[in-house]
């Protein structure tokens, strides 16, 4: 640490290595302990062949759902029974893999239960065709009849809403047969990216050898030194760009895999697909695009800033991760952040504080980079009966402690709405999967800022802010807008090739950038960025972040003026699982998403911050 008073606030901060290591040095209290899920692999397959083998009762009510409102129950119950267990499987499998990529044991249990999966799914496909059948008199009547069925209204209520796009038994059975495929592209990506892509190697300025795996990238990519960065963003992108083919043809097939289920269920389009089953609008994807658009001039009062405090003739890409003042180097050992955040996140009261509290001290987290551990983070709060887990690849910078704060955020909604809801309505709808993550990220800038008096530090701090609404609201509506277009090139029959998918990428990128008007230079290897996205595997996820970002905004200001129904609100929010529609539940949380307010008033907070930097830059001159 740099600061003074910094350090005084963070004792004992440090850098850990960011090198990974074997995960066997790593101290058992920074890994995650799957043993609540299962004690072992043994019991695991135990499970998994019980799983198995109740799979066929669901069939036996096969054409019987119209007989009693005691009899859809048993149906429905059953059906949520079995995806509760299939969820507990799947997600040991799955992060079992995820601490080491390389080991092809347990990639085969994942592949194992995607295929259970897909099975489950093609079993009881005959579900909602037969509910659509059953008289719309009769099953209100049922719903009067059998108060155990309240739990499934929501539900209910939702298909009808989508009998349009339900087809026959039969042909739900082979849509779901298709999940067999379905992961392929998502899969082999995911393998290819994490354990077998010839990640370059590089010498810095230091001399010293580094090999730019994707959490080096990550690091080195915001080194102080600007040669060292340019030769970063070089190697990284000019290696991903010489697999341009490989990579182009993966994302074609997972575009085209969402093309096959948009004309299966009779959607106008692949976005439409995506949007309706949380029953969004295409107009509030279009209304950000739109949005972000015309408030690029904010963005790039935020790109002058920067350029001006790195003091650059030119600001270029590579520049963008650059810390923003040569002498203020915020670092954090895991420990201090645990510390930081459970003071940052008291606004939201003590029951939640304390569950956090549990998250550190009893293993939900595993903490480091190590070899051919899963790149990033996420929270997975899958497994209903079980606590969340957290993924991360800890480095020590105020990045990483923000990342754990917005970790944090999906796995107190997950904690929520595990606790509140029953197994039928516990798992959230996608579009408000970011708004806790970055609602708790507002919580911890405002702790920050509070904390700290220091002007290199609150410029810091300030610009941590800017970078993550640039981060958030902008970037992320660029890659939306990018998966918007290659979507609409595969339905108008256009190829997606690697070199096409870099023409695309460049020109986006250079609109967004204000490249032609010189207010980022944007390099030709930024092309190959898009290979570096994994979202993109994730069907129209990404513009969620920039509007959750736009309501978490709206919503915490409320909180952190001590508003207490507000704080009431939000939590009855976290713990509503998927019990209603999403912009429904927003709304009854204080923020209406189908109105352009939630994001003005975040440009509104995005120039107040910029405002508030250039007069500490104005006091400083």
């Amino acid at each position: 640490m740099h600061l003074e008073n910094t350090r005084a606030f963070h004792p004992g901060s440090k850098r850990h290595s960011t090198r990974p290591r074997d995960r066997k040095s790593i101290d058992a209290e920074f890994t995650w302990d799957l043993s609540p899920l299962y004690p072992n692999e043994e019991r695991w397959r135990g499970a998994k062949e019980a799983l198995k083998r109740k799979l066929s009762d669901i069939e036996t009510f096969r054409g019987t759902l119209n007989s009693s409102a005691g009899h859809l129950f048993d149906c429905l119950q059953l059906a949520s029974d079995l995806y509760r267990e299939f969820a507990r499987l799947y997600v040991y499998a799955s992060m079992l893999h995820d601490e080491d990529t390389r080991i092809s044991r347990t990639l085969a249990m994942q592949q194992e239960m995607s295929q259970i999966g897909s099975d489950l799914n093609a079993r009881g496909a005959f579900i909602e065709p037969e509910i659509l059948k059953i008289d719309p008199d009769l099953l209100r009547e049922f719903l009067t009849i059998e108060p155990r069925l309240k739990i499934y209204r929501h539900y209910l209520d939702d298909i009808q809403r989508r009998r349009p796009h339900t087809r026959t038994e039969g042909e739900e059975r082979i849509i779901a047969d298709a999940g067999l495929m379905a992961e392929g592209a998502a899969d082999i990506h995911g393998i290819f990216a994490n354990a077998e892509f010839d990640y370059p190697t590089v010498v810095l300025s230091t001399k010293k050898k580094i090999r730019l795996d994707q959490a080096n990238f990550t690091l080195y990519r915001a080194s102080r030194n600007r040669s060292d960065r340019k030769k970063v963003f070089d190697a990284f992108f000019g290696q991903l760009n010489e697999y341009r083919r490989t990579f182009g043809t993966q994302l074609n097939a997972e575009v085209r895999k969402n093309l096959f289920y948009t004309r299966a269920r009779n959607y106008e389009s692949p976005l439409q697909n995506a949007l309706d089953a949380n029953n969004i609008p295409v107009e509030v994807y279009h209304n950000l695009t739109d949005n972000v658009n015309r408030h690029l001039g904010t963005f790039h009062r935020y790109l002058a800033l920067r350029k001006r405090l790195l003091k650059v003739p030119s600001l270029h890409y590579y520049d963008l991760y650059a810390p923003l003042l040569k002498h203020v180097d915020l670092e954090y050992s895991y420990n201090d952040a645990c510390r930081i955040i459970l003071e940052a996140f008291l606004p939201l009261g003590p029951e939640y504080v304390d569950v956090v509290r549990r998250a550190f001290h009893e293993r939900w987290i595993d903490v480091y980079p190590t070899t051919a551990k899963r790149s990033g983070a996420y929270s997975n709060g899958a497994a209903y009966d079980v606590h969340p887990y957290i993924l991360l690849n800890y480095n020590g910078k105020f990045d990483d402690l923000s990342t754990l704060a917005h970790e944090l955020g999906h796995t107190m909604h997950s904690y929520y709405s595990n606790a509140k809801q029953p197994y039928a309505t516990s798992q959230y709808a996608i579009f408000v999967a970011e708004v806790a993550s970055t609602f708790n990220e507002a919580l911890l800038m405002e702790h920050m800022l509070h904390m700290i008096n220091d002007d290199q530090a609150r410029l810091s701090l300030l610009g941590n802010l800017l970078e993550n609404i640039k981060g958030t609201v902008f970037r992320q509506t660029q890659f939306a807008e990018f998966e918007l277009r290659i979507h609409e090139m595969v339905q108008q029959g256009e190829a997606l090739t690697g070199d096409n998918l870099n023409a695309l990428y460049l020109d986006l990128t250079r609109k967004y950038y204000g490249h032609s008007s010189h207010i980022c230079v944007v390099d030709d290897v930024i092309q190959a960025e898009w290979m570096y996205i994994s979202h993109f595997y994730y069907n129209f996820y990404v513009y969620q972040y920039a509007t959750a970002f736009t309501a978490s905004a709206a919503l915490s200001e409320e909180v952190l003026a001590g508003n207490g129904a507000a704080r009431e609100r939000y939590l009855e929010f976290l713990g509503a699982g998927s019990s209603d529609y999403p912009i429904t539940l927003l709304r009854n949380a204080g923020v209406d998403m189908t109105t352009s307010k939630p994001f003005e008033l975040t440009m509104q907070k995005m120039n107040r911050v910029m405002d508030e930097m250039e007069k500490i830059l104005r006091k400083r001159r």
